[in-house]
């Protein structure tokens, strides 16, 4: 611990601190001066520090803990989606049509109804129809992306719009969900989304800023204080968030601080490296650091794109011809990611599929060998998952584990649409958190919103216990309780806040100044309402945040 004679401009005292410097909570009290973190102390040496002018918190029993860093995370899309055709709230069939309904009858005049968060679970096979949105919107065309964006609902005047019919081919890096007669169904996997999203105008520059402010209001009140924005570019009816950062970042707006991984177009090679360095160079505004790139390498199990080492199972439980997808062709991954890191670029993979992760893994391994070691901070994200002879490669090559608790628990998508189709053996190397971390791997942690809630306490709630907090939406009341899922991989509450501050703080080059509760930090702080620390695990998500503070600055107050 240590302190200062300074006088205090906040002063935090009456509960317990956790530091990040060691694996549980301290009896202190912490004091703040001008933006950073002064002391660190008993309570009386702090109170010492405080006048008249100086702002006392009572934490009244509860914990301070330093401010969350979401590592992977996409604020600039979910904004927009909020103040869109937002259909994260709902869990039923229904429930979806209602919203969409309900927003074409306010927006009379929107050319297009677009928006998303649905769930694949909700719906037989995963796969929404073009009828169901037919019903409730037959005039205009719909076009809402799931909750993990990697498929799209689409009615029938959008696919019309569009051109799709019958004779569509389906993409190389997608696919068509198909009626009986090879009619598009209504549901666009991965690339296919392109094929109707190409048409859908786009949010306005102040709509864009408007929804990432909305987004940002949104991760102050969960605790997030600093996050890295995972897909930093132009997509599918969504403007290019680049100037969007930018824009918030020069105007004083954007008061987080943002890492931005710029895209890798995975239809071009290496000839996009110089431009990748020009948008580096201009992306260095305020808060925001645009120095990471975004290679995404396959896509999700649930449908059938991850890229696996073995090939899907059908529903009978027999072998399929699929293994998934490689959006780059292992060759040019290699060559790409040696000349990345050897430009300085930090390289943030998804990585779903074990397949997928070992052919990460390799191209570090080439680009160790070219380049020699650095600090880059590279890291994969999701690793749902890993083989076994794969763990143990992530601490050798410095590679950090991107982990996105929230989904390593047994719900439908998980249950219904995913292990039959892994089988039982390859099930349980799934979200491997305990055994990357036994094997040296450093955790870092994030939500993937608007996939899944950016609640940094739900998911370390799922990290120690492996299953999902009621109140989840993914689990709103749609199955009973399940057991924990595969609870030998689970996190002691300790390493799971250590990966959503620290860890996290490192992969972002924050750690220097952000991360952990020391003197000369900057104050980066978050009141909790209880130390969960003091309750059952199984409580942990109800802990609640109470006050979120950027540079020792207000940034959120919990009104009840």
């Amino acid at each position: 611990m240590g302190k200062t004679s300074q006088r205090a401009d906040t002063v935090f005292v009456g509960g317990r601190v956790f530091t990040g410097t060691s694996p549980t909570p301290i009896d202190a009290a912490v004091a703040v001066t001008d933006g950073r973190i002064t002391a660190v102390a008993d309570e009386a040496a702090v109170r010492s520090l405080a006048d008249a002018g100086t702002e006392v918190v009572d934490l009244a029993g509860g914990l301070l803990v330093p401010g969350f860093q979401d590592a992977h995370v996409h604020p600039a899309v979910a904004g927009v989606q909020m103040l869109g055709c937002d259909l994260s709230d709902e869990r039923t069939i229904d429930g979806y049509l209602a919203v969409v309904a309900a927003f074409a009858a306010a927006h009379p005049d929107a050319a297009w109804i677009r928006g998303g968060g649905w769930s694949m679970d909700v719906f037989p096979g995963g796969t929404p129809t073009r009828a169901m949105l037919d019903a409730v919107v037959p005039d205009r065309p719909v076009l809402l992306t799931n909750r993990d964006g990697h498929g799209a609902w689409v009615n029938t005047r959008a696919l019309e719009v569009a051109g799709v019919d019958a004779a569509t081919p389906d993409p190389a890096d997608g696919r068509i969900e198909r009626e009986a007669d090879g009619s598009p169904a209504g549901t666009l996997q991965e690339g296919a989304v392109e094929l109707v999203a190409r048409h859908v105008p786009i949010a306005t520059p102040d709509e864009a800023l408007a929804g990432l402010l909305a987004a940002q209001e949104h991760l102050f009140s969960l605790g997030v204080t600093s996050w890295q924005d995972a897909m930093i570019g132009a997509f599918p009816g969504n403007p290019d968030n680049y100037g969007v950062y930018l824009r918030a970042a020069r105007e004083g707006s954007l008061r987080a601080r943002v890492v931005g991984a710029l895209w890798w177009d995975r239809e071009r090679g290496l000839e996009q490296i110089p431009e990748l360095e020009e948008r580096r160079l201009g992306g260095r505004v305020g808060r925001f650091n645009a120095t990471s790139v975004k290679i995404m390498q396959d896509g999700i199990a649930e449908n059938f794109t991850a890229g696996l080492l073995e090939p899907y199972l059908d529903g009978c439980g027999c072998a399929t011809g699929n293994s998934g997808l490689s959006f780059i062709d292992p060759q040019v991954l290699t060559a790409a990611v040696s000349l990345l890191d050897r430009s300085g670029f930090q390289i943030h993979f998804h990585a779903l599929g074990d397949r997928a992760v070992r052919e990460v893994l390799d191209a570090l391994a080439e680009a160790r060998g070219a380049n020699g070691a650095n600090d880059n901070r590279h890291h994969l994200a999701h690793l749902q998952i890993v083989h076994p002879d794969d763990v143990k490669r992530f601490a050798s090559l410095d590679a950090a584990a991107n982990i996105q608790a929230l989904w390593a628990a047994h719900e439908p998508q998980m249950d219904e649409l995913t292990i039959p189709f892994l089988g039982p053996e390859r099930a349980r190397l799934q979200y491997p958190f305990g055994d990357l971390l036994r094997a040296g791997a450093r955790l870092v942690a994030g939500s993937d919103w608007s996939v899944s809630s950016p609640n940094p306490l739900w998911g370390i709630h799922v990290a120690v216990n492996r299953s999902v907090p009621d109140e989840a939406p993914h689990s709103a009341g749609t199955f009973e309780p399940m057991p924990p899922f595969f609870p030998e991989q689970a996190l002691t509450l300790s390493q799971a806040l250590t990966a959503y501050t620290a860890g996290s703080a490192w992969v972002n080059h924050l750690d220097e100044v952000t991360g952990t509760v020391e003197v000369g930090k900057c104050a980066d702080l978050v009141v909790l309402d209880r130390d969960p620390f003091a309750h059952p695990p199984l409580e942990i998500a109800d802990t609640r945040v109470l006050r979120t503070y950027i540079d020792g600055e207000l940034v959120f107050a919990a009104t009840d």
